[in-house]
């Protein structure tokens, strides 16, 4: 294998790797012609798939990058990223190496970035409905659920799967994210979708079929979800103060300011004069009753109508043609 590093790579795939020594040069020998750089990131793997890659690879375009700590998924891809960026990448594909998905699909993400319909495309395994019938029940009802949560957290309710790591990013949208902000482990694709909404980048999805074997995941469902949730919550406040009071100010700023108000004091009167009624044994009169809903009602609509246009708010201006170009190296 040349360890030389490529002049300056179009195309460049990512591949983070963590106990994939059996699968990974498949999925090396999988990647076409399209691509003229790999970048394969040894996260401190305890199997040394770095070492088995320099070894046994004889693909030119491909080099190894070593973490010397384990940085989790996140961390081996942002290691691969900045090495692309280093050489001149203009696309970032992030590929897994454990051999779930397939190298041939790599033109049908990076076209929608090459035509300028999108500045990040990420695979989608529920679209093709048949092909969901090899994915385990666990992951198909966890993945539905997680991907409601991430439509609001991250503002983009055109996505589903949000946990698909198969992925391709524009350079100068990569160049402006906070990379030392990002979650460096399995939170790390939900929060890659926050940082770029708050950026109002494109984003959308590419059907991709679900491939399952006989592979174990590393993540811990138990041990990360009350982790997910605080992080969610975090999203989904910062996105709310960023997008519509620090970079915008609309009528959807209103609405939901109005809304949490009116239905938490509605909520708030009606249990306690419905908790006074009862220890007093003293029914509710009716005006109680309308001054407790009518704020609960209006509180609803309110809500109702923010996220309607939240849902209509979804970026479709791509960004990566509005950036200036990166400055030439001296």
């Amino acid at each position: 294998m040349n360890p030389a590093k490529p002049l300056s790579p179009t195309i460049a795939v990512v591949i983070p790797c963590f106990r994939v020594r059996e699968t990974i040069l498949g999925v090396l020998e999988g990647i076409g012609p399209v691509c003229q750089a790999i970048y394969v990131v040894d996260d401190a793997c305890p199997e040394n798939t770095g070492d088995l890659v320099e070894s046994e690879c004889r693909d030119p375009r491909v080099q190894v990058v070593r973490n010397p700590v384990n940085q989790g998924v996140g961390g081996a891809t942002i290691a691969g990223y900045l090495a692309a960026l280093e050489d001149g990448a203009e696309i970032l594909v992030k590929l897994d190496g454990d051999g779930q998905m397939d190298p041939a699909l790599i033109p049908r993400l990076v076209s929608l970035i090459e035509q300028g319909e999108a500045d990040y495309v990420k695979g989608n395994r529920f679209f093709e409905l048949d092909g969901l019938q090899s994915m385990p029940t666990v992951r198909l009802i966890g993945n539905s659920l997680l991907s409601f949560i991430n439509k609001i957290s991250t503002g983009y309710w055109n996505l589903f799967d949000p946990n698909n790591g198969f992925t391709a990013l524009h350079a100068g949208v990569a160049r402006q994210l906070p990379f030392d902000k990002l979650s460096k482990r399995f939170f790390f694709e939900s929060d890659m979708l926050f940082r770029l909404g708050t950026l109002r980048a494109v984003v959308t999805d590419v059907p991709m079929p679900a491939r399952y074997a006989d592979e174990s995941s590393n993540l811990r469902v138990r041990s990360v979800v009350f982790e997910f949730a605080g992080k969610h919550l975090s999203n989904v406040v910062k996105r709310l103060f960023y997008n519509y009071y620090l970079r915008d100010f609309s009528i959807a700023s209103v609405e939901i300011v109005l809304g949490v108000a009116s239905l938490t004091w509605g909520t708030w009167f009606g249990m306690t004069r419905w908790l006074a009624g009862i220890s007093q044994n003293i029914p509710a009169t009716s005006g109680t009753v309308m001054v407790a809903a009518l704020p609960v009602l209006l509180g609803v609509q309110l809500i109702l109508a923010f996220l309607n246009f939240d849902i209509h708010n979804v970026p479709r201006d791509v960004l990566h043609k509005r950036l200036l170009p990166p400055h030439p190296k001296t």
